[in-house]
């Protein structure tokens, strides 16, 4: 099944703006994230540098990576703010592990805490949020 999603053209188009759009959002997170680390504790800092990325994933993938033509935009936001949070916790989480646990600076915690819940993240928004119709 896998294989054949990504043999389908319109899937892999799908799947590469997505990973274009969340490599500049990663980045976003990460200069976001060494900025303020510098005032601020090292949760404030991670969880405002998610909310920024969070917010230029969303509008890239809503009008570019995974355009969709679904009208409940309503509905789509909540949907999409609930993938947020799953990718939170996820991220947070081993935010935490790389930093508490293993003893990573925090900006290298910061570093390995988004791409566990990337493919995850993707699945989600592709067949159930921005899904196309």
């Amino acid at each position: 099944m896998l294989q054949g999603l990504i043999q389908n053209q319109q899937f892999s188009g799908r799947f590469i703006r997505f990973f274009v759009v969340g490599g500049f959002s990663y980045i976003v997170n990460v200069l976001t994230f060494w900025f303020l680390i510098r005032v601020l504790n090292t949760s404030a800092a991670f969880s405002i540098a998610f909310v920024v990325s969070v917010m230029i994933h969303y509008t890239l993938n809503r009008f570019w990576a995974l355009p969709s033509k679904r009208s409940d935009l309503g509905k789509q936001l909540l949907e999409y703010l609930g993938t947020t949070v799953v990718s939170y916790v996820m991220s947070f989480t081993v935010f935490n592990l790389c930093y508490f646990l293993l003893g990573f600076t925090p900006l290298w915690s910061q570093v390995c805490a988004q791409p566990p819940s990337t493919l995850i993240v993707f699945l989600i928004l592709n067949f159930r949020v921005f899904k196309n119709k």
